[in-house]
């Protein structure tokens, strides 16, 4: 779910900038639309588990996002979580992430580990 409203985000910010839905960018002039893409997906994670608890697509799975102690997430860890999304998601469909949960007694990714935080059922 979250990669579907990461997609439609994907072309809403490329029909802003350019102004058409068959948008194509290369060179120097991608890097302000990608750093605009880049944005929002970081937004989308960081604001909506440190605040909410859940992304669209956490709260479809009655998951959430809280602190190890069961505190609600908060932006701080939310953020460290989503900024380890990168070394998580290595070198492809988040293979370092999965290897990591497999091998956790609490089943935490990196970004879980470091944030000290876990996923829970909502």
């Amino acid at each position: 779910m979250d990669t579907v409203v990461l997609f439609i985000l994907f072309f809403l910010v490329g029909f802003a900038m350019s102004g058409s839905f068959t948008f194509q960018y290369s060179g120097a002039e991608a890097y302000p639309f990608l750093g605009a893409y880049f944005l929002i997906f970081f937004l989308y994670f960081a604001v909506l588990e440190g605040y909410v608890g859940q992304t669209l697509g956490k709260k479809l799975l009655k998951i959430k996002v809280v602190k190890e102690n069961g505190e609600a997430c908060g932006f701080g860890p939310a953020f460290v979580r989503t900024i380890l999304r990168i070394i998580d998601a290595l070198p492809f469909l988040y293979i370092i992430g999965m290897i990591l949960i497999a091998r956790s007694d609490k089943k935490q990714r990196l970004g879980d580990s470091i944030a000290k935080t876990v996923v829970v059922k909502a």
